[in-house]
């Protein structure tokens, strides 16, 4: 296991690329990239490398630099995560149940949450093949974290295993 580290992830780094969206939106979206990172749980299966994290994207209308806020939004908002995770076995229902029991439990009343998981070979797969369905969300989508860019959750924020 390797020691603590200082976090240089902050929450503003994320709710900055959002910042289209009113304050409440971007803690939302915050909290809940926080709450995919930290209680990711890889260790519900067995695979031949350590489950990581690669990316996490906002698509669908809050990802629209365009997007406004009106009386049907106000109050409620329905957002879609894609999880980029580095091997397939890790897009398994079980590595994901505590996040979005998690994410359930503390957004439910106010927004609804859609998570899909992909691995990178199913990225690879939808370059290869030119899925426009894949490729044009992944393109139109704001990466709220990427494994390469944005520093790792302190050990307080992770649930022990290494993410």
């Amino acid at each position: 296991m390797t020691p603590p580290t200082t976090d240089v992830y902050a929450r503003e780094v994320v709710m900055a690329r959002v910042g289209h969206l009113i304050r409440r939106k971007q803690r939302e979206i915050e909290r809940i990239t926080r709450i995919l990172r930290g209680l990711f749980d890889p260790s519900q299966i067995q695979a031949p490398e350590p489950g990581r994290i690669k990316r996490i994207i906002l698509i669908g209308p809050y990802a629209r630099r365009s997007w406004y806020e009106d009386s049907r939004t106000i109050e409620f908002s329905d957002y879609e995560f894609w999880v980029v995770i580095n091997h397939p076995l890790y897009t398994d229902e079980r590595c994901w149940r505590r996040a979005r029991a998690t994410i359930d439990r503390e957004l439910g009343n106010r927004c609804a949450v859609d998570i899909e998981v992909y691995s990178k070979s199913d990225i690879r797969t939808a370059k290869a093949e030119r899925d426009t369905f894949i490729l044009d969300r992944i393109e139109g989508g704001i990466a709220l974290y990427r494994a390469s860019r944005d520093a790792s959750l302190p050990m307080g924020e992770r649930r022990g295993d290494r993410l």
